[in-house]
C-alpha cells in the first residue's frame, strides 16, 4: 500500500466480504486485522477480496518474518531509475548556474531528444510500472491514490515532451520534460524505500520477540538427553537448560537454582533468582547454573506469543484520531484532481502556452500525494508501542495509548497492586478451646485450591508448622465473605468481620480484640462452627501485609506531576487506613476507598468518572477486571492474573507502579509526535498544493518533497526510540 487511500480502498473490498464485522487497516505495517464469524472458507475469501482490491495477501507472521535485514534490499530498482535520470537532470543544473561559470557547457551538453527519450522510457513504462497497475485497480475500484496522481502526472510530462518534439520542425531545439517524469518516478521510488527501511526500525521490536524462540531444545527423555526442535516439545516434558540460553517455553523449575534476565520481556535489567518451583517465561536467558525445567505452556499460549500477539494487536488498531484523516483522505485524491483541471484550464485561458499549464497542472498532481497524511498516526504508534514494550509495558490497545496522557486520576488496587499481596498470618486468637495447630488445620483445610492472598497465608503457616492439610467436604466459596466447608461431618466458617456480623453472631469478648487488630491495621478472619443453636465463633485469625518496595515513591512521582491518586481495597476500614497512610494516601480527600467487594469496585471507578475525571485503574486481580473495563484505561500488574491483563488497554509486565508514570509519559510523547506529524503533513499540503498551481514549484521538485515528506515524518516518529522511563 502507498497512501491513505489505498487504506480505505482495502478496507472496502474486505468490508464487502459475508461475515466480516470489523475491519482496521493499518499503512505502516500495511496489515488489516479482520473480525469475521466463523467460517471454513473466510480467510480465503478475504484473500481474495484483497487481491481482487489491487494488493498482495500474505499471512501476517510470514509478512514479517520474511522481512529481511540487509539495509540495501529493494534499492537496485532505485539506483537504476536515479542512473537512467541523473543526465536529464544535468543540464537543467548547469543551466541554473551563475552567468560566466560554464556558459558554453550548459547549451552543449544539453541531450538531443532522442536519448532523453531512450533514458526516460524505461524510467517511465518499466520502473513506473507498478504506479499504472495500482492505478488500474484504484481506477477500477471507483477511487483513486497516489499511484494514480503519480501516473497521471508523469504519463502527462512524458506525453508532452512526445508531442513536442515530434511536433517540432527539424533541427528545432525545443524544451521537453523527460526529466520531470524520469525523475519523480525515480524520486518516488526512493522515497519509498526510504519508508520501508524506517519501517524495518518500527517492526524491530516484534521482530526481536519472535527471534527469542530457541530452535533446539535438549529434551530429557527415557533414554536421557536428547536434542530436539523446540516446535516438538509437549506439555509436561522435562527440558534441560544449559547456562546462557534461552529457554524454549514457559515452565516451573524441578532441578538446579540460577539467575535468569528477562530484561527483553520485562524491561528489568537486574536477572531474577529461580530455584526449584520458580516460573520460568520462554525466551528469557538462563544464567550461570544449569536448570531442568517442565514445561507448562506452548505456542500461542506461552507468554511470549501473548506478548506478541498484544503488540501486533495495538500496533494494527488505529487510535481515533485516525478518524479525522480517513474522512479527510476519503476525499483528498478526487479534490487534488479537480485541483489540477483548475490549474490547466487557468494558466491555459489566461493565455500561458498549453506545455507550461500541463507542467504546473503536472506538479500539483505529484505534490499532493497524501503518503505522509496515512503514516502520520500509525507510524507514531508503532514506535511508542514497541519502545514501550521494551521497557515492560505492554500496550495492546490504541485507544488506551492516546487516552493515557489525559488521566488526572488513578485509582489503584491495594492488594498485590500497592502491597506485597503476600500477606502473613500475623497470629491467632482462640475463643473455644482450640490449640493453635487445630486452628491452623482447620482453617488451611477450608482454604485449599483458594487463590485468595489470605489463603496463602493460612496454608503458608500451616505448612510451617508441618500440618497436613486435606480440603474440606462441600467447600464453598463466597465472594468478598470467605469460606465454608464440612470436616468431620462438622460444618465450619472462615468469615471476614462482615460475613460474621450478617450471620448474626453474638458479639462477645472477641469483638474488643477483633477492633483492637484492625486499628492496628491488621485484617482479621474469624474461624466459626455451625450448631444447632446457631453460629460458634472458636478463633480469631489476624492477618498484615506490606506496602510493596518503592510503591511509596512511585506515588509521590504521580502527585508530583498533579494526578489524583485513590486506594480501592476490600479490607476494613482500619486496615485499608493504616496501609493508605504509610503509602501516603489522604482520607480527608476520599483517597482511602475501603471495605469494597469485588462487584463494587467498578462502581467506584464509575462514580469517579461521573466526577468529570479521566480515570486509570491500576490492578492486579480477577475481581479487579470490571474495574479495569469501566475505567477510561485499565492498567493490569504483569504478574497477575490473565483475566486483569485481558480486561486492560495496557499490561505493565513486572509488578513495578513506577511503570504507571512512564505508561503515561509514553502516551503523552506518542501522542505529541502523532499531533506533531499530522500537523506537518497537513501544512505540507496546504503549502504545496498553491505553490505548485501558481507555478513556483516544477515537478521534479515536488516529487522530492512529496517523497521527503513520508520520510521526514517517519524520521520523527522514529525520534521516540530514545525514549526511557
Amino acid at each position: 500500500m502507498t497512501c491513505a487511500s489505498c487504506v480505505a480502498r482495502v478496507e472496502r473490498a474486505l468490508s464487502k466480504v459475508a461475515g466480516v464485522q470489523q475491519v482496521s487497516v493499518n499503512l505502516a505495517t500495511e496489515s488489516a486485522r479482520v473480525f469475521v464469524l466463523p467460517d471454513e472458507q473466510a480467510l480465503a475469501r478475504l484473500g481474495r477480496a484483497v487481491r481482487e482490491a489491487g494488493y498482495e495477501p500474505r499471512p501476517a507472521d510470514t509478512a514479517l518474518l520474511s522481512q529481511t535485514s540487509s539495509r540495501w534490499a529493494g534499492f537496485a530498482p532505485v539506483a537504476l531509475g536515479l542512473a537512467l535520470s541523473t543526465p536529464l537532470l544535468l543540464p537543467m543544473l548547469l543551466a541554473a548556474l551563475p552567468q560566466g561559470v560554464l556558459p558554453p557547457l550548459a547549451g552543449e551538453l544539453a541531450l538531443p531528444a532522442w536519448l532523453q527519450c531512450l533514458l526516460a522510457t524505461p524510467v517511465q513504462f518499466v520502473l513506473g510500472a507498478r504506479f499504472y497497475r495500482a492505478a488500474w485497480y484504484a481506477l477500477r475500484a471507483g477511487n483513486g491514490n497516489m499511484d494514480l496522481l503519480v501516473a497521471l502526472g508523469t504519463s502527462a510530462a512524458w506525453a508532452l515532451s512526445m508531442w513536442l518534439w515530434l511536433s517540432a520542425p527539424a533541427e528545432a531545439m525545443v524544451h521537453l520534460y523527460f526529466e520531470s517524469s524520469a525523475l519523480v518516478i525515480s524520486l518516488v521510488r526512493l522515497g519509498k524505500w526510504l519508508e520501508s527501511s524506517a519501517k524495518q526500525q518500527m517492526t524491530a521490536t516484534v521482530r526481536a520477540l519472535h527471534s527469542l524462540r530457541p530452535s533446539t531444545s535438549h529434551w530429557l527423555g527415557p533414554d536421557g538427553e536428547v536434542d530436539l526442535p523446540s516446535s516438538e516439545l509437549l506439555r509436561d516434558d522435562r527440558v534441560a537448560v544449559k547456562p546462557g540460553e534461552r529457554f524454549p517455553a514457559d515452565g516451573v523449575v524441578l532441578e538446579g537454582q540460577s539467575e535468569v534476565d528477562e530484561s527483553m520481556l520485562t524491561g528489568e535489567a537486574r536477572p531474577v533468582p529461580k530455584e526449584k518451583g520458580s516460573g520460568l517465561t520462554g525466551g528469557s536467558i538462563n544464567g550461570y547454573g544449569r536448570i531442568v525445567m517442565r514445561v507448562t505452556a506452548l505456542g500461542s499460549q506461552s507468554t511470549l506469543s501473548r506478548m506478541i500477539r498484544l503488540m501486533e494487536d495495538a500496533q494494527a488498531v488505529k487510535a481515533p484520531i485516525q478518524a479525522l484523516v480517513d474522512q479527510v483522505s476519503s476525499i483528498f485524491v478526487p479534490v487534488v484532481l479537480g485541483l489540477a483541471l483548475i490549474t490547466l484550464a487557468a494558466w491555459w485561458l489566461s493565455g500561458h502556452p498549453f506545455e507550461l499549464s500541463l507542467v504546473n497542472a503536472v506538479s500539483v498532481l505529484v505534490i499532493a500525494c497524501p503518503c505522509a497524511l496515512g503514516l502520520a498516526t500509525p507510524a507514531a504508534i508503532m514506535v511508542g508501542t514497541g519502545v514501550a514494550a521494551k521497557h515492560g509495558i505492554l500496550i495492546k490497545d490504541a485507544q488506551a495509548l492516546e487516552l493515557a496522557h489525559r488521566v488526572d486520576t488513578i485509582a489503584f488496587d491495594k492488594t498485590g497492586t500497592l502491597s506485597q499481596g503476600q500477606a502473613s498470618l500475623l497470629g491467632t486468637y482462640p475463643e473455644g478451646g482450640l490449640t493453635e495447630p487445630e486452628i491452623l488445620r482447620l482453617a488451611a483445610s477450608l482454604q485449599v485450591g483458594s487463590e485468595h492472598p489470605l489463603a496463602a497465608a493460612v496454608l503458608r503457616a500451616s505448612k510451617r508448622r508441618g500440618l497436613h492439610a486435606v480440603a474440606a467436604g462441600d467447600l464453598k466459596a463466597f465472594p468478598g465473605r470467605g469460606t465454608q466447608g464440612c470436616i468431620d461431618g462438622q460444618t465450619y466458617q472462615l468469615a471476614s468481620m462482615r460475613w460474621v456480623l450478617e450471620l448474626g453472631v453474638r458479639p462477645g469478648t472477641w469483638s474488643a480484640l477483633a477492633e483492637q487488630l484492625q486499628s492496628q491495621g491488621a485484617t482479621v478472619s474469624a474461624l466459626l462452627c455451625q450448631t444447632p443453636s446457631g453460629y460458634q465463633l472458636l478463633a480469631l485469625l489476624a492477618f498484615g501485609d506490606e506496602a510493596k518496595p518503592g510503591a511509596i515513591e512511585a506515588l509521590a512521582a504521580l502527585r508530583l506531576r498533579g494526578l489524583k491518586t485513590v486506594m480501592i481495597s476490600g479490607d476494613n476500614r482500619g486496615a485499608a487506613l493504616a496501609m493508605g497512610l504509610k503509602l501516603g494516601f489522604r482520607p480527608e480527600a476520599g483517597e482511602i476507598v475501603s471495605e469494597v467487594l469485588p462487584s463494587e469496585k467498578a462502581a467506584v471507578i464509575r462514580s469517579l468518572m461521573s466526577a468529570k475525571h479521566i480515570v486509570a485503574m491500576v490492578g492486579d486481580g480477577i475481581n479487579d477486571a470490571p474495574a479495569l473495563v469501566a475505567a477510561d484505561v485499565g492498567l493490569a500488574i504483569g504478574n497477575g492474573t490473565d483475566v486483569a491483563m485481558h480486561a486492560a488497554g495496557i499490561t505493565l509486565m513486572r509488578g513495578d507502579i513506577a511503570l504507571v508514570a512512564a505508561a503515561i509519559d509514553v502516551s503523552s510523547r506518542t501522542v505529541r509526535k502523532i499531533r506533531q506529524n499530522l500537523f506537518w503533513a497537513f501544512v505540507y499540503n496546504l503549502a504545496g498544493i498553491p505553490l505548485a498551481a501558481f507555478g513556483l514549484l516544477n515537478p521534479v521538485l515536488a516529487g522530492a518533497a512529496m517523497a521527503m515528506s513520508s520520510v521526514s515524518i517517519l524520521a520523527n516518529a522514529l525520534m521516540l526510540k530514545r525514549w526511557k522511563p
